[in-house]
């Protein structure tokens, strides 16, 4: 009955919405109690140049490991084997077990990873140089990474989406206030285009219809039909809007602002707001859904700590002290991407 204690935050409508998305789309196995269980939570402290790692059902942390300088964004190899840490400013990505915490490796000389990407079909990997102004595009073999292009962008490449068919991929570059598409087989930019102040987050929405963009200087979503390479709406969500994590149903998207301090959920069909998250922890950052789909997991980037969300009822329910600036987030096994 926690929803209901919402209706000063949602009104009824569209707390019953929630409920109901919620029951609808949570997966089968965790209904019939049959998904397994994360054990572990591996939190990149990007200001500490450290990963934390958190016993999740103690909620506390348990180990944290040096991984080298500006670890901000995470990736798991398409076998699901192997978690890649970008080091923006160590020039190199650490490899690690998902499971147990590992360290096992390293990809030497990648340089300035800020974020990094499989396109869908796993034949490329992006890594955008933050720092240095540039993306530099890889053909891939799991974690065999040879480059096929460093290509020289506007200012401050950020985030990454592709097609479905992994034919383009698209970066935000935050400090020119733009939108940049690259054919990956010639590995060329085909068009750039102005966005709202400080472009962050990026999100396809099914069936490759529109663009999502978060507008990290200001306080909307931006919706970009790519392929006419024009706005068609902006949605109001809160100050900072910056990242996006998909609840996992093909229909609603949670999105952080990390200026007020809320997350949003977006319907990815009518283009709307259906309501917030508040009371929350400064700077929420990037987040994780457990496989049951009950339970999200968010980086507060400036209060030093990542908090545990009841996506039901909507409350934060935990809060967990890491490092300094804590970025990325991951877990093995996790709700759905689509």
């Amino acid at each position: 009955m926690h929803l209901f204690s919402q209706m000063k935050r949602f009104n009824c409508s569209v707390a019953l919405t929630i409920f109901a998305l919620f029951m609808y789309c949570a997966p089968i196995s965790a209904q019939t109690n049959l998904a397994p269980e994360p054990k572990l939570a591996i939190v990149l402290n990007s200001g500490e140049a450290s990963v934390s790692l958190i016993d999740m059902q103690a909620r506390k942390v348990i180990k944290t490991i040096p991984v080298g300088k500006e670890p901000h964004h995470l990736m798991i190899t398409p076998d699901q084997k192997t978690l890649l840490i970008a080091n923006a400013a160590g020039n190199d990505v650490v490899l690690m077990n998902p499971v147990s915490g590992e360290l096992t490796g390293k990809i030497p000389e990648i340089i300035d990873p800020y974020q990094i990407g499989y396109s869908p079909n796993h034949r490329w990997f992006i890594a955008n140089g933050n720092r240095l102004d540039r993306v530099d595009v890889y053909s891939a073999d799991g974690t065999n990474l040879k480059l096929a292009k460093s290509i020289k962008l506007g200012k401050t490449p950020s985030h990454i989406a592709y097609t479905a068919d992994s034919k383009m991929a698209f970066i935000t570059l935050q400090d020119s206030n733009e939108l940049a598409a690259i054919d990956l087989d010639t590995q060329t930019v085909i068009w750039k285009m102005p966005t709202g102040n400080t472009p962050a987050g990026l999100w396809m929405t099914p069936g490759d219809q529109y663009l999502l963009v978060g507008i990290t200087g200001e306080d909307n979503v931006q919706v970009i039909d790519w392929k006419n390479r024009k706005e068609v709406k902006r949605i109001k969500t809160g100050k900072g809007a910056h990242n996006f994590r998909p609840l996992g149903d093909k229909k609603h998207v949670f999105l952080s602002n990390r200026i007020a301090s809320t997350i949003s959920l977006i319907n990815m069909q009518t283009l709307e707001k259906v309501g917030d998250i508040t009371g929350l922890p400064s700077g929420p950052d990037d987040m994780e859904i457990t496989p049951d789909g009950k339970t999200l997991w968010v980086t507060f980037r400036f209060a030093k700590k990542v908090g545990v969300i009841d996506i039901p009822s909507m409350k934060l329910v935990a809060v967990i002290p890491v490092g300094k600036s804590p970025h990325g987030v991951f877990f093995t096994p996790r709700a759905a991407w689509d």
